[in-house]
């Protein structure tokens, strides 16, 4: 079932009162041309990468078996994306030329464009054996995937999200949330692909194996 994730009143009010003085002290700056587009972007990418991905699930697994926690969608990626909302908008009052690099900030919205289509073309290459949580039951349904994308990247779904997650902050111009993000994605999926493929290697055997030493992870310094 579609839910939502659970928010203590004091959380909430926790972000408000960070944000708040800082939305009114740049309201100049956040009305600029700069701010607007790179926002803007920004919002729009979010928007998009979740509503197309919960259709997308929704459809190849019904609309029932889909869940918001299944989407990456948790307490901690909220707070993460409001961490960097908070740094755009104090550089952007106290170092609002840092905002003005539009060649990096364009690379950023390539990375954006390049992990959405990745993550997209693994959801619909993989079809039924795709799923947002790791499999520790063999399927019927659960095939082993290698051709199209699969046939050059083992977790191009993780690559995807990688690339897209990275590239919203260099869209931002935000150097401590580029680094932030990925330090803590990258971690996230190398311990992500070390569970998963033992799984994976009980359900397909000496076929993962080959697969595997063949084709790269899709995660940097992950084999």
């Amino acid at each position: 079932m579609f839910s939502i994730p659970h928010f203590d009143f004091q959380t909430i009010t926790e972000i408000i009162t960070l944000i708040k003085p800082l939305l009114s002290y740049s309201s100049t700056e956040i009305f600029s041309y700069t701010a607007c587009r790179q926002l803007s972007q920004m919002f729009a990418a979010i928007i998009f990468f979740h509503v197309s991905e919960y259709f997308l699930a929704a459809g190849i697994h019904g609309q029932r078996n889909v869940a918001l926690s299944s989407l990456l969608i948790s307490k901690h990626y909220i707070l993460a994306m409001v961490g960097s909302l908070v740094e755009y908008l104090i550089e952007i009052t106290f170092f609002p030329w840092l905002k003005e690099y539009w060649w990096l900030s364009n690379i950023g919205l390539a990375m954006v464009l390049v992990g959405e289509i990745i993550r997209k073309m693994a959801i619909i290459t993989a079809g039924r054996s795709f799923t947002h949580l790791i499999k520790i039951h063999h399927e019927e349904h659960h095939k082993l995937v290698t051709h199209g994308i699969y046939g050059f990247i083992r977790h191009p779904s993780y690559c995807g999200f990688l690339i897209w997650s990275v590239g919203t902050q260099v869209m931002l111009l935000n150097p401590i949330c580029i680094i932030a993000f990925s330090v803590v994605v990258w971690h996230f999926f190398a311990q992500r692909i070390t569970y998963e493929e033992y799984f994976l290697r009980q359900f397909f055997g000496a076929e993962y194996e080959v697969y595997a030493e063949r084709v790269f992870s899709g995660v940097p310094f992950v084999k």
